[in-house]
């Protein structure tokens, strides 16, 4: 219902490279720790229940860990291979992985409240992210805090020069060598250039009903290209 295609489809087809590829970006584990770290969860997790909405083979999966490793966490994604590559590491028994779309999330036994949320790379690959804003706002507990995880270049010359010198240069010509016709490297590039600035996406989050909003950026090359962009459901302590 929310992903365009080809997103599942290409993500599919290029599971089996994906961890190889990511791991070709200096800084992205880095990245996706410290967005999970801005959480600001706290006593390491211990006593919390967290979704990692938008999985993929489970490196942000890892970054929550990291930074609750005392914490439960649910894990979803929508594609079957992409999830049973992040099946396949090692995990504590605290770690559960489902299947599902973010809107059947529900169906599939996935049912909050949530101690806190972590989206990493998923809103910008949904057809209608106001409504994908809204299933996580509804699986947060009052109080509770949803981390976007995202590319962000519009509106920022610099960053989006950065971005395609990257794609073009590096991610493209890997991406696709490893993984013919799967599409999936020229539409993140096109995707990252289409999507909300920082300041559409914070206001795209107001709209949704998401309060105390904060947005931080990423070190190194990924500064003013992959940011962290936090809020609240409103109520709670």
């Amino acid at each position: 219902m929310y992903f365009r295609y080809p997103v599942v489809h290409g993500f599919e087809q290029s599971a089996r490279q994906y961890d190889r590829l990511v791991g070709l970006n200096p800084g992205y584990h880095r990245a996706l720790e410290l967005s999970a770290r801005r959480l600001r969860l706290p006593d390491g997790g211990r006593g919390l229940r967290l979704l990692d909405a938008g999985c993929g083979t489970g490196a942000s999966t890892a970054a929550l860990l990291r930074a609750a490793p005392h914490a439960r966490v649910v894990a979803t994604d929508a594609s079957a291979n992409m999830l049973a590559r992040a099946r396949r590491k090692e995990w504590p028994d605290t770690v559960e992985f489902v299947h599902a779309p973010l809107e059947e999330l529900e169906r599939a036994g996935v049912r909050g409240p949530f101690d806190g949320v972590m989206a990493a790379y998923l809103l910008r690959n949904l057809s209608d992210p106001d409504s994908g804003l809204r299933i996580l706002r509804e699986s947060l507990r009052p109080g509770a805090r949803l981390a976007l995880h995202e590319f962000s270049v519009r509106r920022r010359p610099l960053a989006r020069l950065v971005w395609t010198a990257v794609c073009w240069s590096v991610i493209i010509p890997a991406g696709e060598l490893s993984t013919r016709g799967s599409g999936i490297h020229p539409y993140l590039w096109r995707s990252v250039l289409r999507f909300d600035s920082t300041g559409e996406l914070a206001s795209r989050m107001r709209r949704n009903g998401l309060v105390g909003l904060r947005l931080g950026t990423m070190p190194g090359w990924q500064h003013g290209i992959v940011h962290t962009v936090t809020g609240q459901r409103p109520g709670g302590r």
